[in-house]
């Protein structure tokens, strides 16, 4: 069984094969924050603290470098985690438990295998300013094959994750139509690209720059005839996938 605890904005706790792995923790409250030279502006705080979720196993973070996938009450947690798998330069910048992830390496935690992807963190040409970005792949002997998009902004990399290492079971896709996240329309796309049958969205909410919230999401995946693959938990809420 595959649950995922969805504590808000780009966090999720995700269970899979018995090893429980925390994404982008974000457990401050409302207020403003520092975001690579601008202003960002979170308008709810989480619906779960870090002791309501229990241990983890690991941290999937996507970037350190923005307040809206690290805060410091994420960087606290992610600081007491026995292992984050995040980008090169994340680990350069944090040290600790952190450990660098390169695309298309992988890294085994009990009987799952994380492999980091591409992530484009906003238009083409942007990395120089947005900084570096990963994704996941989660797979394992008899489990299912998760996708974890961090921010990325492009279906051609969906594309060809979904062509190297696809089909996924589960897509956990960060939406939101802020500048480097995916369209409502674009997740419903990634989500036929990748075959998935249950697709979670995360950073859809709780933060000013999103831009395309719940509603936006289940019209978009309706008109693509894909409405019966969405799941929308509540903030604190767990669901089985």
């Amino acid at each position: 069984m595959t649950i995922l605890h969805y504590v808000g904005g780009p966090t999720a706790l995700l269970q899979l094969g018995g090893v429980r792995l925390l994404t982008d923790p974000t457990f401050d409250p409302p207020g403003e924050y520092p975001g690579g030279g601008r202003r960002l502006v979170k308008t709810a705080g989480p619906a779960l603290a870090p002791a309501d979720l229990g241990p983890v196993d690991a941290v999937l973070l996507s970037h350190d470098q923005h307040a809206d996938h690290l805060d410091r009450a994420g960087r606290e947690c992610a600081a007491a985690a026995p292992l984050v798998l995040s980008t090169v330069s994340a680990a350069k910048r944090m040290g600790g438990p952190v450990r660098a992830l390169p695309a298309w390496e992988s890294y085994a935690i009990g009987p799952v295998r994380v492999t980091a992807v591409p992530a484009q963190h906003g238009p083409p040409g942007s990395a120089h300013l947005t900084g570096e970005v990963t994704g996941f792949v989660l797979t394992g002997d008899g489990l299912p094959t998760v996708y974890v998009s961090g921010d990325n902004a492009s279906l051609d990399v969906v594309r060809t994750i979904a062509a190297r290492l696809g089909p996924v079971d589960i897509a956990v896709l960060f939406a939101g139509a802020a500048p480097a996240t995916l369209t409502s329309e674009h997740a419903a796309a990634a989500a036929a690209a990748l075959g998935a049958h249950d697709v979670v969205p995360l950073h859809f909410e709780h933060w000013e720059h999103v831009t395309q919230g719940a509603d936006s999401l289940v019209a978009a995946f309706e008109v693509a005839g894909l409405g019966h693959r969405l799941r929308l938990p509540r903030p604190g809420e767990a669901v089985e996938l």
